[in-house]
């Protein structure tokens, strides 16, 4: 799993789907969290899941930019499509980086 988490991103995706959903996790008290599913179409029209992150409540424009920032420094260089379902702060956080 840890090579899989570490391995070197495609430096260029046609096509990114980013999604995030709210869910109660139990750690020691009940807990809001959005998991964050980053899935791409590479060059050669496979998937390919680029990460699954837990983040800590929060779903704006800072949480996104952390998931876009760990993209980029995983070896994607660039983005054709962003697709998302108005996801709050994506597309300053995608601006951004």
């Amino acid at each position: 799993m840890a090579e899989w988490q570490n391995r070197l991103l495609d430096p260029i995706y046609p096509v990114v789907f980013v999604d995030a959903v709210s869910v109660k996790l139990w750690d020691g008290q009940v807990a809001n969290r959005s998991i964050c599913l980053t899935l791409a179409v590479t060059v050669d029209g496979h998937r390919d899941i680029l990460g699954m992150r837990a983040g800590d409540g929060g779903k704006g424009a800072k949480h996104w930019l952390h998931v876009l920032t760990e993209l980029k420094s995983g070896g994607v260089a660039d983005m054709l499509m962003l697709v998302c379902d108005g996801l709050q702060g994506l597309p300053q956080a995608g601006e951004a980086v």
